[in-house]
């Protein structure tokens, strides 16, 4: 009980803070525009901080790829499997919050005021993935283009052979220094976004309960269908009923242990043994799980797309639009691939969805609330997620 009170300390001190904020909102609305600053000052640490991050651990993963590239055929049936889960999960969610939609936050859109550009669509994609100053780059506000930029730096630093060691030690470093920073800034965290509660509270008044618990009650239950159903459906077409069978008798245990943790690293070992029980080769399993725990994350997806969905709302623009849509899928690769591996990636991916959809940072407290409360569950479907994945791997993969 210790174990499990100490890996969901964060959510529970957040928790708190949330609720503090609350009362705090409710009983002496007066004082929110005092307390305010708290948010904004962490909100201001979270950007400075999230930008370098994002280019050191992109660039730091790509460069420290060594013999895992020399597996072709496995990496290709890979990158597809995760890839098509993703979107899968994404669509799945994007279908449950069109059958079962959520209202809105009356006034919210006149408290938000509108940010969306009217630039044309080639300049509008364009300005997504390239800046044209290098200091633009380290701005929240080209985060696409910084992450582009990051994975060519990444790919230069693997090329450049012995020479560049000493520059792929650099970006090494500062990924670990930049992650330990976030880690100590997310500390914060409670009282930033109980400050920010608290505004929203005293601004928008108790409504905001009600529009919170909607869609974190649409992430779980559509995060427990796709869980049972479609992981169900992976296994199936991976190997009969035979590994539907294998798959649920061997994934008890890595479950229990991705909602005790709360961390998908935390659950490789088991799904590592899990794989082994189903009779996945070590070949497949120890190069599928590893990647997939990093980039392979279908409960990230679905709460992307929650995120995103809960923004529209809240600012009052149609997440339904064709374009829109289309963007949000992208976003949730982006999300779910390159936010993996980062403590707190979530969060990398809500500067994204801002950057991209040009939304007011207003929006982020909501997002970020809503992100860490459904993390249990995202948890279970990102690392179970990635035995389901090796399974499917092994079917196309004969080694």
């Amino acid at each position: 009980m210790k174990e499990v009170l100490n890996n969901y300390s964060g959510i529970i001190l957040l928790l708190l803070g949330i609720v503090a904020g609350s009362i705090i909102g409710i009983a002496a609305p007066g004082i929110v525009d005092y307390i305010k600053p708290l948010g904004d000052i962490f909100l201001n640490l979270l950007f400075v901080s999230v930008v370098p991050l994002v280019f050191f651990a992109v660039s730091n993963s790509i460069a420290s790829l060594e013999q895992q590239s020399k597996f072709g055929k496995i990496i290709l049936v890979m990158s597809f499997t995760f890839l098509f889960f993703i979107l899968t999960a994404a669509v799945f969610t994007i279908c449950a919050v069109y059958v079962f939609p959520v209202s809105g936050v009356s006034g919210s859109s006149e408290m938000i005021s509108e940010a969306s550009s009217e630039d044309s669509w080639g300049n509008r994609i364009v300005s997504f993935f390239t800046v044209g100053e290098f200091t633009q780059l380290f701005s929240r506000q080209n985060m696409l283009a910084l992450l582009i930029f990051a994975f060519m730096t990444g790919f230069a630093a693997r090329k450049s052979g012995e020479k560049g060691q000493p520059f792929r030690l650099f970006i090494a470093s500062g990924y670990e220094v930049m992650k330990e920073l976030l880690l100590l800034i997310m500390k914060l965290a409670p009282i930033g976004l109980g400050a920010y509660f608290a505004y929203q509270v005293a601004t928008l008044g108790p409504q905001l309960f009600g529009f919170y618990a909607k869609p974190l009650g649409l992430y779980y239950i559509a995060g427990i269908v796709y869980f049972f159903v479609f992981f169900s459906l992976y296994a199936f077409m991976a190997d009969g009923r035979k590994g539907i069978k294998s798959f649920w008798t061997n994934a008890v245990y890595p479950t229990l242990t991705a909602l005790s943790t709360c961390s998908s690293f935390a659950t490789m070992p088991a799904n590592l043994q899990a794989a082994s029980k189903i009779g996945i080769p070590n070949s497949i399993a120890n190069l599928v799980i590893p990647i997939g725990t990093t980039l392979h994350k279908n409960g990230s997806s679905m709460s992307s797309i929650i995120k995103i969905y809960v923004a529209f709302l809240i600012i009052g623009k149609d997440f339904f639009d064709p374009a829109n849509l289309l963007l949000a899928l992208g976003i949730t690769v982006f999300v779910s691939i390159v936010a993996g591996g980062i403590p707190n990636g979530g969060y990398i991916g809500e500067m994204l969805m801002i950057s991209v959809y040009k939304l007011p940072q207003e929006a982020i407290p909501a997002v970020m609330i809503i992100g860490t409360l459904v993390d249990p569950l995202a948890t279970v479907l990102n690392a179970v997620g990635d035995i389901v994945a090796a399974m499917f791997v092994n079917r196309f993969v004969k080694v």
